[in-house]
């Protein structure tokens, strides 16, 4: 065991999971700050199956970047219920029942990882994003846990950029 544990690198830095920084457009009003936790990108390839004679084979097929879930702390001032809202009203309007275009409530989003210094050294383009769920959370009287926003983005793609 010694042994195995004499291979790593001495310069060897892992990325951590609470070291990240989500960010939104300016014009929605969602802060970076109010992200409790998110999830990286993930995709989802999936396989095509080639019938010949006795024998299959596989080769990829269509191919889907999954939903993810970001998990926002709700303060009371500045609202991130009412940034999200507002997010969510350029796409339907609960009053109305109108409609936006994709062009006015798709937008890019950012997922940087950062080392211990703040410095980032993972990012993800999130493209197209937009918001399919949104749960305002659960209250509780027995409980003094924050109040906090559930949320599902989908998007088109997403970027590494490095």
């Amino acid at each position: 065991m010694a042994d195995l544990l004499s291979r790593i690198p001495l310069d060897y830095e892992p990325l951590k999971e609470n070291r990240f920084f989500l960010r939104f457009p300016s014009d929605l009003g969602i802060m970076e700050w109010y992200v409790k936790s998110a999830q990286r990108p993930s995709i989802d390839q999936t396989d095509v199956e080639v019938h010949f004679f006795n024998t299959v084979t596989h080769v990829l097929g269509a191919y889907k970047w999954e939903a993810m879930t970001v998990v926002f702390n709700d303060p009371i001032g500045p609202s991130a219920s009412q940034a999200i809202m507002e997010w969510i009203r350029l796409g339907t309007e609960s009053v109305t029942g109108r409609q936006g275009y994709a062009a006015g409530y798709k937008r890019d989003i950012e997922l940087d990882m950062a080392d211990p210094s703040g410095a980032t050294v993972q990012k993800w383009i999130i493209k197209n994003a937009m918001l399919t769920k949104v749960n305002f959370g659960e209250l509780k009287y027995d409980s003094s846990d924050l109040a906090t926003i559930t949320t599902t983005i989908v998007y088109d793609y997403a970027i590494l950029c490095y």
